[in-house]
């Protein structure tokens, strides 16, 4: 029996595999359906006068494929990534982590089929009817079970930030998914909200925003916490400013939803209250952006030879000008102007492609290899493309959003001497119809630097292989 070796216990990466793969995969697939979206903005027409390929069934539907299939996909697959590699163990419960996986996918083909036909519950990033709901609330579950049942059984003691990061992400949408969504079922497809008039509105958007706060910004943070470090071959900046980072933005981040609501029949004082909030974090978002970029500190050459490294530390310079922006926004004066226009498309995109995007992209680019036994993607020159042309399309998008959203604002509420309105609503649409066409190009650049990526993750693919990682063994004197 001396001959008989145990075997080694190995990172579960086929589960990070899959998902990193359909990560690129829903990102060209939601990217598509927001330019034909936009197009649609800029030519009517190609809706073709068939119901589902209206704007109104297929903008949700581009909003669901990017957000939650392309941006989830890849948060579950970096979260179990980076937890097992932090706390230097394998995943718990690897079938349920696998149940993860296929789960997310039944709930994203789910959405690919119902929103085109007309079944939703009408609420912002929570359009998915209640049976769709519950595959999510078990998905959800299934996936703290693995995350923190990894952390619970870590052979290190400390628990790094990035993981403070994704745990808060996982806690925080769990909370929000059950309490918007409490619906009275009237059918397998339809059903009525448990709140009515303001508290559903107040209740949808203390949702809405805080699906941006952790959805869109907690996770991708544990993201930017691991991999700009791991890029840059340096520790983090300050491990002190990122606690607290962490604290002060977990806090704050809660009260800012009635910011969408100003004007509106809800309570004055509840307004006031999300603007004081929206305000207050301007201060942890930016001592985040500041912390990523200093990671850099002594090590800014790296940036002209490392394509990678530019779509991680770029994302952090759109995440400081989307941080900025927004509490801005939330201010009562500037959002009595940007209300209701393209301002805040334009606001909403900077943040979704310029941080989430290109973080989530330097971060796969980071993967990929790795996960394929290889020591880097197939074409660099790819990667340097795909940088320049994600930078531009962000850039003519943002841009002329901006631009016909102050020019919307500025002609709907100029008025004659006489209190007569000077501009008709019509007169508004066709000033801003050159802007609409502009997107259309910007979103196009985006979109095919996405396709360039899906070449270039599928031939490191292919001339890779599937690899099992050794979990590392742990020193009893550090664990």
């Amino acid at each position: 029996m001396d001959d008989v070796k145990t075997s080694a216990v190995h990172y579960n990466d086929k589960v990070v595999r899959q998902l990193s793969i359909m990560a690129v995969v829903w990102g060209v697939i939601g990217m598509l359906v927001g330019v034909v979206v936009a197009s649609q903005l800029a030519w009517p027409e190609l809706n073709f006068d068939t119901a589902w390929l209206s704007f109104g069934r297929l903008r949700p539907l581009h909003t669901n494929a990017v957000i939650f299939a392309f941006g989830g996909s890849a948060l579950m697959g970096t979260s179990y990534y980076v937890v097992q590699r932090t706390c230097q163990t394998t995943l718990f419960m690897p079938k349920l982590a696998a149940f993860t996986f296929w789960g997310w996918q039944a709930v994203i083909v789910a959405a690919v089929i119902t929103l085109p036909l007309g079944f939703t519950q009408g609420k912002e990033y929570a359009e998915l009817e209640w049976p769709i709901d519950l595959l999510i609330t078990a998905v959800w579950v299934s996936y703290a079970i693995v995350f923190f049942g990894t952390i619970g059984t870590r052979k290190v003691k400390h628990i790094y930030v990035a993981n403070w990061f994704y745990g808060a992400f996982i806690i925080a949408i769990a909370l929000l998914h059950v309490v918007n969504n409490v619906a009275i079922p009237a059918g397998w497809m339809k059903s009525y909200s448990a709140y009515a008039g303001v508290q559903d509105a107040m209740v949808q958007w203390w949702y809405g925003h805080n699906a941006v706060g952790f959805f869109l910004t907690a996770g991708f943070l544990g993201m930017m916490y691991y991999f700009i470090p791991k890029q840059a071959g340096r520790p983090v900046y300050s491990y002190r400013l990122s606690i607290v980072h962490f604290w002060a933005l977990i806090f704050t981040y809660m009260w800012a939803g009635p910011h969408h609501l100003h004007y509106t029949a809800l309570p004055d004082w509840t307004q006031s209250l999300g603007m004081v909030f929206s305000l207050i974090l301007l201060a942890p978002s930016w001592g985040g952006m500041i912390n990523g970029i200093m990671t850099l500190s002594g090590a800014w050459h790296k940036l002209r030879d490392d394509p990678i490294l530019r779509f991680l530390i770029v994302s952090l310079s759109f995440y400081g000008m989307s941080t900025f922006e927004g509490p801005m926004m939330a201010i009562k004066t500037v959002n009595a102007l940007s209300h209701y226009t393209e301002w805040t498309v334009g606001h909403v995109h900077s943040g979704a492609l310029g941080w989430v995007g290109l973080v989530t992209m330097g971060s796969l680019y980071y993967l990929v290899p790795r996960l394929f036994g290889k020591t880097e993607m197939y074409s660099k020159s790819a990667i340097e493309l795909h940088f320049w042309l994600a930078t531009i399309g962000i850039v003519l998008y943002i841009a002329s959003m901006w631009i016909a959203g102050v020019m919307q604002g500025l002609m709907w509420r100029a008025v004659n001497a006489d209190g007569t309105l000077t501009y008709t609503f019509v007169e508004s649409v066709k000033a801003t119809h050159p802007f609409y066409v502009i997107r259309v190009v910007g979103g196009l650049l985006f979109l095919s630097g996405m396709v360039v990526m899906a070449w270039n993750v599928l031939k490191t693919a292919a001339t890779g292989r599937a690899v099992n990682v050794p979990v590392p063994a742990v020193n009893p004197a550090h664990a």
